[in-house]
């Protein structure tokens, strides 16, 4: 059986995830996805993991859209050959990659390493230029979104409502309504 695993980042990327999807149903996968940073939880990664089966193969679009960084793919890796498993790469720099076979594992290992590598290099570039905006007074940070909605909190707890339903109907967590009415209180 073929398994895909598909992943964005952020909510925004719904194109990328679809395309990934769409990717992976064409090659005949059942398809697991969801969008989620890859250093937080992947629970469909984990479900797709726990599901797989000797002489099934794990798919999956690119490489970064399957693991955080070298040690994490080689772990997952570990996993599917534990398992017996294999892992299909469909776009590895142009052409399709399979641990199955000697050089494909070679290469994944290698590109794997690159990648990591490139990684930190864009995150030492991106700390670099936080801290040079914050020498130049320029940087503000992320835009706080629970407190734009304090207006809304106030109103629907003025309405009565709990802090658990105000908290679905402004799309925010629970303890952020908390915390912002107890704010307001003081």
């Amino acid at each position: 059986m073929l398994v895909g695993y598909a992943r964005t980042s952020t909510f925004d990327q719904v194109a990328g995830l679809e395309a990934q999807i769409a990717q992976l149903i064409a090659t005949g996968c059942k398809v697991f996805s969801e969008q989620t940073s890859s250093v937080g939880d992947r629970p469909q990664l984990d479900a797709a993991l726990g599901y797989i089966r000797e002489g099934d193969a794990l798919i999956v679009t690119r490489l970064d859209r399957l693991a955080r960084s070298t040690s994490d793919l080689l772990r997952i890796i570990d996993l599917l050959e534990a398992k017996g498993v294999g892992l299909r790469v469909l776009d590895f720099g142009g052409a399709e990659m399979d641990t199955q076979s000697p050089t494909g594992r070679l290469m994944l290992t290698m590109f794997g390493a690159l990648a990591e590598f490139e990684r930190s290099l864009m995150l030492c570039r991106q700390r670099e230029g936080i801290e040079r905006a914050k020498r130049l007074k320029k940087y503000k940070g992320r835009a706080p979104t629970a407190r734009a909605k304090l207006p809304e909190m106030k109103r629907l707890a003025a309405e009565g409502l709990r802090p658990t339903e105000i908290a679905k109907r402004v799309s925010c967590s629970r303890a952020s309504v908390y915390r912002l009415l107890a704010e307001t209180r003081r």
